[in-house]
């Protein structure tokens, strides 16, 4: 089932998400539905907060990314295979020069800016079936997993803008949290009230 989208100004986007056990209630159908709602929205990563929940989830598939043809064909292999569900993460190392790429979100739609990041991460993790992993990542595949901790930690990426940056699209956002924007998927605004 596709979920709708939390848009920017809501307070759960600011929320630090709390850990989950494997007892979780139906864990497994909300997987599902948050990989066909991201993939029903083009997106490359999608955040449990994303969906009005507070809790450390997100998933991740970069290959929409593999398209790119300015990549190698190795790099375009690796982003094409990479689909991996993240459950209680934390990242433990970022290091590297930082590097800057064009990021958006789902719930900041029509918006893109540039965003600083290290190119290298260390982060442990659970799998879907609550196995542990710490493994490192790098490039790309690292971008998207930051940017999807970012939400889980109640960080959102226009928060990483300058102030000078965030005066430009301050009217943008105010439009988006007003529910003024037209998009291709569902999407739930700040001002609305959640159905029963």
């Amino acid at each position: 089932m596709i979920l709708p989208i939390v848009a920017y100004g809501d307070p759960v986007l600011k929320k630090k998400g709390g850990e989950i056990t494997k007892d979780y209630p139906k864990l497994s159908e909300l997987l599902d539905n948050m990989y066909e709602t991201m993939d029903g929205a083009f997106g490359v990563g999608l955040a449990a907060p994303q969906i009005g929940l507070p809790i450390r989830l997100f998933i991740v598939d970069t290959s929409p990314f593999s398209e790119d043809e300015e990549l190698t064909p190795e790099e375009q292999d690796e982003l094409k295979g990479f689909k991996r569900t993240f459950i209680n993460a934390q990242i433990t190392m970022e290091e590297g020069d930082e590097w800057v790429f064009n990021e958006g979100c789902l719930s900041i739609p029509d918006v893109r800016e540039d965003v600083f990041r290290k190119p290298n991460i260390t982060i442990v993790y659970q799998d879907e079936n609550f196995e542990t992993h710490t493994e490192k990542f790098s490039g790309l595949i690292a971008r998207v997993i930051q940017h999807e901790y970012d939400h889980i930690e109640g960080v959102l990426f226009t928060d990483k803008l300058s102030a000078l940056k965030k005066r430009l699209i301050k009217g943008k956002l105010t439009n988006i949290s007003k529910g003024k924007i037209s998009v291709d998927y569902r999407m739930r605004f700040p001002n609305q009230k959640k159905k029963r």
